[in-house]
């Protein structure tokens, strides 16, 4: 039997129809993080009530320009440089609940404002192209900021120059553990300073922050972006390993 040439076009829309059916349940959906974070909780808030909650980041800036476009939570563009992936976190993929509140957040800080970046040394770029960086506004580490906040989860990929770890919600309970270790052994001898800030650079042999668990060398480029109120100062290699710290992996000490 013949078909007729209205037979054939309906034909061809059904399946057209269910092709999209199928492409829709299998979206890619990343690791399938999500959160259930309304966008209303920040609306009402300000930029600064937001920032005031956080420090100033150790991150340097290497980069400076406008973010032109924001594609999710984890990916803007940056005139005069492209695609920045934020390196370390992941948040939800379009279609996956969050998606909304974690790309509005990121818009409500970088939208067509001043951003800077610091870009990953150990990999500059990822297989897309995108390059991978800690976005920094007014300050602070929006990598970070949107960890705390429940808006995205850890994705560490080494190699990288970060250890998203130490920004994640429970960051504290490495603190509290170096603080309980200290405790148990403050019947032993000890030349660590543990009182961040409390002894300079050049008395020390090695150099850690209170926000990290690597130790470095004085003169290594990362011991030099920790500000003073967050340095931890070790005699001997032994100290910082003794006290749970991991020597750098740039330094080697």
């Amino acid at each position: 039997m013949r078909l007729k040439g209205k037979h054939i076009l309906i034909l061809f829309i059904v399946f057209i129809l269910a092709l999209s059916v199928v492409s829709s349940s299998s979206a890619y959906t990343g690791t399938g993080f999500s959160h259930d974070i309304p966008f209303s909780k920040y609306s009402s808030q300000s930029n600064d009530d937001i920032l005031n909650k956080y420090d100033d980041t150790d991150c340097q800036p290497e980069f400076t320009g406008k973010c032109t476009y924001v594609t999710d939570g984890d990916t803007i563009e940056v005139d005069g440089l492209g695609k920045v992936r934020f390196v370390g976190v992941n948040t939800p993929e379009r279609g996956v609940e969050g998606y909304i509140c974690s790309k509005r957040f990121v818009q409500k800080f970088c939208l067509d404002k001043e951003v800077s970046l610091d870009i990953d040394d150990s990999k500059y770029t990822d297989k897309y192209g995108r390059y991978l960086a800690v976005v920094i506004v007014d300050g602070k580490n929006l990598n970070e900021m949107l960890l705390k906040e429940g808006l995205a989860e850890v994705m560490y990929i080494p190699p990288s120059e970060f250890y998203p770890y130490d920004w994640a919600p429970d960051s504290n309970g490495y603190s509290n553990y170096l603080s309980s270790h200290s405790s148990s052994n403050s019947g032993s001898s000890s030349s660590s300073s543990f009182a961040a800030g409390s002894s300079s650079s050049s008395e020390s042999s090695y150099i850690a922050s209170a926000n990290s668990h690597k130790f470095h060398y004085p003169s290594c480029r990362w011991s030099k972006k920790i500000y003073e109120k967050n340095k931890i100062t070790f005699k001997t290699r032994n100290d910082a390993i003794s006290q749970g710290y991991e020597p750098c992996k740039v330094c080697q000490p």
